[in-house]
């Protein structure tokens, strides 16, 4: 039986309620999966889909952008979906850079939005049948 997909969810504030409604929408894959998020979001993924193994780190600003950014460097995800809000400042704005950097130099799979994150999704998919 292969592995579980690691993945990583991450969402800014205002586009917390678009990562619970993409997560509820592709449900049955996250139920084989591994979730990992940062402390809002993945209180929020917990609510809304009790069934999911989701561990959740830290919010983003005290840490949990960097204990997810280390778990790239070690090789411990598949991908990370990051819903950014790119109409609102961002005070840690510089975390969200280093993850973006550490996604692109160890080649991880990297969505920053619904449409992009459907494909990463659709990778993992087990084939029918399977």
């Amino acid at each position: 039986m292969p592995a579980k997909p690691k993945i990583a969810l991450i969402a800014h504030d205002a586009c917390k309620d678009k990562m619970i409604s993409w997560a509820e929408a592709n449900q049955t894959y996250f139920d084989g999966a591994r979730i990992f998020a940062t402390g809002t979001t993945g209180g929020r993924l917990q609510e809304a889909l009790p069934s999911l193994d989701v561990t959740r780190f830290k919010s983003g600003p005290l840490g949990g952008d960097q204990q997810i950014g280390a778990m790239i460097c070690e090789g411990g995800l598949d991908a990370l979906i990051f819903f950014i809000d790119p109409m609102s400042p961002m005070p840690h704005d510089v975390d969200v850079k280093a993850l973006t950097r550490l996604a692109i130099v160890y080649d991880l799979p990297m969505a920053c939005s619904p449409a992009t994150a459907d494909c990463i999704v659709q990778k993992f998919k087990p084939a029918a049948g399977a």
